[in-house]
């Protein structure tokens, strides 16, 4: 089974982008109380059968995040993603760890909320094409 590892900003950095705003569609954005918290709840969702989580400290996020919102394109404020972004900004400055996990369908989804809830994750944002949708409400 692979391991959660720690991405690289460059790494972050390839993440899909609309506009300049983070959009990965097909994919679930999760923030944590910390590092520590994202890397036990990475290691939980692994047990469960999902191998790709991927797993970005604060510190890179916020790096990553100050440049993306500095960059996006005024388009990206016709949806969610670019107020979403500011709101990530502002937990990964004060410490907050993130997974960034595919959810190809339901049931990776589902499983996705019930580990969530269970590491008390601040929210889960699955993004579709159109929508982004907390698993965690």
């Amino acid at each position: 089974m692979e391991t959660s590892v720690p991405m690289s900003l460059q790494e972050v950095s390839r993440l899909p982008l609309s506009f300049g705003a983070l959009k990965p569609v097909g994919q679930v954005v999760i923030a944590l109380e910390d590092d520590a918290a994202a890397g036990r709840m990475a290691m939980a969702l692994q047990a469960e059968g999902l191998s790709r989580v991927l797993q970005v400290p604060a510190a890179e996020m916020a790096d990553q995040l100050e440049e993306w919102v500095a960059n996006a394109s005024g388009f990206s404020e016709f949806g969610t993603e670019s107020s979403w972004m500011r709101r990530y900004q502002v937990l990964a400055e004060g410490g907050c760890g993130w997974l960034v996990v595919p959810a190809p369908d339901a049931r990776a989804e589902t499983l996705i909320a019930e580990v969530g809830h269970r590491f008390a994750a601040r929210f889960a944002n699955k993004y579709n094409r159109f929508t982004v949708e907390d698993l965690m409400s």
